[in-house]
């Protein structure tokens, strides 16, 4: 059984000068360079699950916020309303 491989790629996006980052199977990227070479600049190849490959996608986008503790709150000193 052929195992599968991902591939992170960025897509220019009219609009939207950084362009966004893609997933495909990298013989869907094989595919894509054969057909226009160079139209998407690859970010990394040979990626061992779609999960890993979207997590790097995303970059930190979609992690978890960091939630302060009781302990972190309770011991910040509150801020004093602003005065008018």
């Amino acid at each position: 059984m052929k195992r599968l491989l991902w591939v992170v790629y960025k897509v220019a996006v009219r609009g939207n000068p950084d362009g966004m980052n893609a997933v495909c199977e990298q013989s869907e990227w094989d595919a894509m360079e054969l057909a226009k070479p160079g139209q998407h600049q690859l970010i990394q190849r040979d990626i061992a699950s779609e999960g890993e490959a979207e997590k790097l996608a995303r970059g930190t986008s979609g992690d978890p916020v960091k939630r302060r503790s009781r302990e972190e709150t309770v011991a910040q000193p509150s801020n004093p309303p602003a005065l008018r």
